[in-house]
């Protein structure tokens, strides 16, 4: 090889090499080089009506990039458009495109802690579900009205909200409508275990009625404490055949839950809810009983109390009488209370 031809070949291999070495530095910098710089980790949720440039956007108001240039590369050639999967993806600090690419057009999300909570109505329940997860709140209130489905998982329209056991649930942003009350009914089938099962038989009563009378007994004291002691009054009374006579059935009769002090007028509603009125249980939950007012009932305290009145130091507990006599003593305590502070209703 003559010198012309060597100095040709170097420098048809040094344009090679440079033009290579560019190559692959320029890729590395933009597919692997770190380029999101959140303070810790965050979440992108990819909706149902994402695009592919929705996707962008979203990564870039929050992933912090230096460049997303690379992502628009491998969303171009590698047709994201065709390989969205919704859910919910993790940036972590010093991620490179490569990676968050991968998670979303493979599908790889990060699950989510679900809380369902101790509500009122199932209204509530279904809003706050949605606020959670990719299916919104109509999707769930809808299932939830749904008489076929209610008949299928074993309850009626009262009784539907036994089957909400509250708690925080790993489960992906995504799932489904018909997934989530899977799962769902899983976690109620795993809590009443044999153990509760057998209690709710020796009180002689089903679940749905424990949790119906959880939830009164949740309304009646914030107190944890003071709340297998109440369970236990109300036990008294059922098995009498005394009427309840609970003032939160009447709230939730009237649907007032910000009543403080319960009129004549008030226990005059007609309503399968007035416990005043009619003697056993009402038809079913005034609220989703937490997993501390259930096990309350399960354990309820033995006693020979049949009376309760708030306390007048609006403590939230409670004064409780065996008798009729020292009870109208506790509550003309209580009523006093009331009159001094003016509140009427």
């Amino acid at each position: 090889m003559n010198k012309k031809k060597k100095k040709l070949f170097i420098g048809l291999f040094s344009i090679i090499f440079i033009i290579s070495l560019a190559t692959v530095s320029i890729t590395y910098y933009y597919l692997l080089y770190p380029q999101f710089h959140p303070v810790k980790t965050i979440y992108v949720y990819i909706d149902r009506d994402d695009t592919a440039d929705s996707i962008y956007n979203k990564i870039k108001a929050n992933g912090f990039p230096n460049t997303l240039t690379g992502f628009r590369w491998m969303a171009k050639f590698r047709n994201l458009k065709k390989t969205i999967h919704t859910g919910r993806y993790a940036i972590h600090p010093g991620d490179n495109v490569h990676h968050v690419y991968s998670r979303i057009s493979r599908g790889h999300q990060v699950p989510i802690n679900l809380t369902i909570s101790s509500v009122r109505t199932l209204d509530k329940l279904a809003g706050n579900i949605g606020k959670q997860l990719m299916i919104d709140s109509t999707e769930i209130a809808s299932v939830l009205s749904d008489s076929l489905f209610i008949q299928k998982m074993g309850y009626d329209k009262a009784t539907i909200a036994c089957l909400f056991i509250p708690e925080t649930y790993q489960v992906y942003w995504n799932i489904s409508v018909d997934d989530f009350f899977k799962r769902i009914h899983k976690e109620h089938k795993k809590f009443w275990n044999d153990e509760r099962l057998a209690k709710a038989q020796s009180i002689g009563m089903t679940p749905e009625e424990i949790s119906t009378l959880a939830s009164i007994v949740e309304e009646e004291t914030n107190n944890n404490d003071e709340k297998p002691k109440v369970a236990g009054l109300y036990i008294n009374r059922l098995r009498i055949g005394m009427p309840l006579q609970a003032d939160p059935t009447i709230k939730f009769a009237l649907q007032d839950f910000g009543l403080r002090r319960i009129t004549n007028e008030n226990l005059q509603v007609e309503s399968p809810y007035n416990t005043y009125v009619n003697i056993g249980l009402p038809p079913g939950p005034i609220r989703i009983p937490t997993v501390k007012g259930i096990d309350s009932v399960l354990n309820y305290t033995k006693h020979n109390y049949i009376y309760m009145c708030a306390k007048e130091d609006f403590s939230g507990t409670h004064n409780f009488a065996s008798n009729y006599t020292d009870h109208m003593i506790n509550a003309r305590k209580y009523w006093k209370a009331l009159n001094d502070k003016k509140i009427f209703k």
